[in-house]
């Protein structure tokens, strides 16, 4: 386990790895379809991804949650 201090790094972390995965997957599949040899180019599609997705989640994520803080009341109640 971690410490609470790490919380944001490693939500980013298993957010980038759960999303590039996901879209790498769909964009492969899309793109040459389901054939031999398609896991070994979505997994190199994934590496790509995912070493653009992580940094840009740690980046992306304090906007993100002013952006969502603005748009979402909150009460005392909640």
């Amino acid at each position: 386990m971690f410490p609470k201090k790490f919380y944001g790094l490693v939500f980013s972390f298993v957010m980038s790895v759960l999303m590039s995965g996901l879209m790498s997957l769909v964009i492969t599949l899309l793109h040459v379809g389901i054939r031999p040899g398609v896991v070994i180019d979505w997994f190199k599609a994934w590496g790509i991804s995912w070493i653009i997705a992580w940094p840009t989640i740690m980046i992306v994520s304090p906007l993100v949650n002013r952006i969502v803080s603005l748009l979402v009341m909150t009460s005392k109640e909640d």
